[in-house]
């Protein structure tokens, strides 16, 4: 905004400045750099500084998709006036994630009588503020919504039901046992249905998977073409999700290509559910697939489905062998290009020939992985975490040799075991006499130095000859980089008290440290990372490289690196640190992390820094070390922080927070406990999904769900 004022004065005073008048470009070349602008700006104040930009900033290219799913200084009040101002030129509005905006917002969407996409999931909506907004939307087509406890189907008007009848994309998220909108919806084309309902009620009482009263209505799917379910943990979200499939069993429809239903631990196949299977395998020819592993563990199911031209398989957590991912899925090498997405996620023997003898730390087959990049060789997400990956000494057919080839990787999840070097990894680190044991312990001193500036004027030529190294740099493009310990496990699960002992990291991983991370600063499109569990870390000298490298990286994750004694890598955090003028999101897991003064200020060098959690167990804080900082970076809305202070100590600074930002950042959402406190799982059902799912919460997102699944 300060730019545009300043060259609009420029202009007017007919003075030279000395850089370029952005009023000279042509209206082409404006119009893309004001699309970079959020819409609230452009309409409520951009706008309002020249004739040109008056006319510009309300071109159909930017009112036509209005995003404000992460417009965190948005408010009612803009909302209001965005839609009085521009409403019937909208015709896409996404306000999914909109938590702190009272529901009376939703009355001003009924301006945009043009609306064709809406999405509203994590905003408060009643039934009847739906149904009142909905009658008025003749046009709409996709829909996305929250249902939550309270919520009426028999409170819809005929005018809202005949809104929905013609809706053919509908994502609901489900807190409530309940169909919701579904059995109004008659045209569905795309069903995406999210279970995120609780076993016990906040009264304590257990619920029920059944449906309520007056919610038995069938839902209609014989236009289906794409069917998603993803299910928290908990017995309920699976007997409600027996209900929605219930249907598709009597009847598969037609057109169906893509099935996917993503489920933690363990959810059995039922007579309904191996109909359903059985009609698919008879009927339909998918292009995308992912089933619970009980569905697919001993079964020959995949031997029977058809596939066209699949762009998304998920085989995560089964026990599907390399043997039988060539032969039935890739149908011994059969060209597979238009594959773009594979997730592979805990399928510990997926690159093993059979898996009936095999344990999972012995080695992989290679000629398997060879196959499997020749005949995908377009993939651009891939996740290989939560296995034993170990390569042979066999040269040329490391496992990252094989990776390098996939020249198009936008996203990709490594184990931490499977990017060593076979005789490092088979040879003692010549750190490890001074390596503290993988144990919890306040009292550890370690003789570790200050981490080097220049890490290549000691040891280039060994990194640079790594085969870690070698894939870092033929994947240039890549954006998203996950490696995890094949054994990590986060402190913070999602419906349990926090895991108060962590396995141990795999022996073959016992060399990785510094030098690989110091290979990842060569990805410079690079713009989320997580490392978890790299038991070598000495000084974390590589992150500096990758903040010096790294200019594009907006999300950063670190968890349980070098010994769990100390933070041996603090001082290289914190200059690396200095230098992420992009970062956006950072989730750090050690114990005993000190949050003290000296990391804040750091920190406060993040200045586009949006969400900050800090899960550690005997972690300590300086409270007015956290107040400084969140008084420094503005653009902080997120604060969770899960340490072993005392509950009043985190009390105490949360109201602090809260009470000094919450009116000049409407968004903000500060958690701050004790993480082994028993009420723990009370305090995080009431954080919103938006950051639980993607910052809170610790998991491997590559290939998680299908690209382009929404919008």
């Amino acid at each position: 905004l300060f730019l545009f004022h300043q060259d609009v004065v420029s202009e007017e005073s007919e003075e030279e400045s000395n850089g370029v008048n952005l009023m000279e470009f042509s209206d082409e070349i404006l119009l893309h750099i004001l699309s970079y602008v959020p819409c609230t700006d452009l309409v409520l104040n951009v706008r309002r500084t020249c004739r040109k930009l008056a006319t510009l900033c309300l071109d159909k290219s930017l009112t036509h998709t209005v995003l404000l799913q992460k417009d965190y200084k948005v408010n009612k009040d803009k909302v209001k006036q965005l839609m009085r101002d521009i409403g019937k030129e909208i015709y896409q509005l996404n306000m999914a994630g909109c938590y702190w905006l009272p529901s009376s917002t939703i009355d001003h969407v009924t301006r945009c009588k043009n609306l064709v996409k809406l999405n509203l999931s994590g905003c408060h909506v009643t039934s009847l503020r739906l149904s009142k907004m909905l009658s008025s939307l003749q046009h709409l087509r996709s829909l996305a919504i929250d249902v939550n406890p309270g919520f009426d189907a028999s409170q819809l008007s005929s005018e809202c039901k005949a809104t929905l009848s013609r809706v053919s994309e509908l994502k609901q998220t489900l807190y409530t046992p309940s169909y919701g909108v579904v059995p109004c919806c008659t045209s569905l084309e795309k069903l995406l249905l999210y279970f995120e309902i609780l076993n016990r009620s906040r009264e304590g009482f257990m619920l029920s998977g059944q449906l309520m009263v007056g919610e038995s209505n069938v839902p209609h799917y014989q236009n289906l073409r794409i069917f998603y379910a993803r299910l928290a943990p908990g017995y309920v979200n699976q007997e409600v999700v027996r209900l929605y499939l219930a249907v598709l069993s009597d009847r598969t429809p037609e057109n169906l290509h893509a099935f996917l239903i993503s489920a933690p631990g363990s959810f059995a196949e039922t007579g309904a559910t191996k109909n359903l299977l059985d009609s698919m395998a008879r009927n339909v020819r998918l292009d995308a697939l992912q089933l619970p592993k009980a569905w697919i563990n001993g079964s020959g199911l995949l031997q029977h489905l058809k596939f066209n031209n699949p762009f998304y398989f998920s085989f995560s957590r089964c026990t599907l062998s390399g043997g039988h991912l060539i032969q039935r899925v890739i149908n011994g090498g059969k060209d597979l290009k238009s594959l773009t997405s594979l997730n592979l996620s805990g399928c510990v023997h997926c690159l093993a020939p059979e898996s009936l003898f095999r344990k999972a730390e012995d080695d992989i087959d290679s000629s398997i992985l060879e196959s499997l990049v020749v005949s995908c060789c377009n993939l651009r997400h891939l996740n290989l975490s939560a296995a034993h990956h170990h390569s042979s000494e066999s040269i040329g057919n490391h496992l990252c040799q094989l990776l390098s080839r996939l020249k198009h990787l936008l996203s990709l999840a490594l184990p931490v075991c499977s990017i060593t070097d076979v005789g490092a990894s088979v040879e003692k680190p010549p750190s490890t006499p001074n390596l503290v044991p993988q144990t919890f312990g306040r009292k550890v001193r370690i003789g570790v130095q200050t981490y080097p500036r220049n890490l290549g004027d000691q040891t280039n030529q060994k990194i640079e000859s790594s085969v870690f190294w070698a894939l870092m740099g033929s994947l240039r493009f890549l954006e998203t980089l996950e490696i995890i310990g094949s054994s990590f496990s986060s402190a913070m699960p999602r419906n349990e008290p926090a895991i108060r002992n962590s396995l141990p990291p795999c022996v073959r991983a016992q060399s990785v440290g510094d030098s690989e991370v110091a290979a990842i600063s060569q990805l410079t499109y690079l713009q989320s990372l997580t490392l978890a569990q790299l038991p070598n870390i000495l000084t974390g000298s590589g992150l500096v490289n990758i903040g010096l490298q790294c200019q594009h990286l907006r999300t950063l994750s670190l968890a349980n690196l070098g010994m769990m004694g100390k933070v041996v890598y603090m001082s290289a955090l914190m200059d690396m640190l200095k230098h992420c003028k992009c970062l956006r999101d950072l989730r750090l897991e050690q114990p005993y992390f000190c949050a003290g003064a000296q990391f804040f200020q750091a920190l406060s060098h993040c200045s586009s820094l949006q969400r900050l959690c800090i899960v550690s167990r005997s972690g300590t804080l300086q409270s007015d070390a956290v107040m400084s900082f969140m008084a420094s970076c503005l653009e902080v809305i997120m604060c969770h922080m899960f340490m072993g202070e005392s509950l009043t100590v985190c009390r105490n600074l949360q109201q602090s927070i809260v009470r000094s930002f919450q009116a000049e950042r409407p968004a903000l959402n500060v958690v701050i406990f004790p993480l082994l406190h028993e009420d723990l799982t009370e305090v995080i059902r009431d954080v919103p999904m938006r950051h639980l799912d993607e910052i809170t919460l610790f998991k491997s997102r590559v290939a998680e769900e299908p690209p382009n699944l929404w919008w």
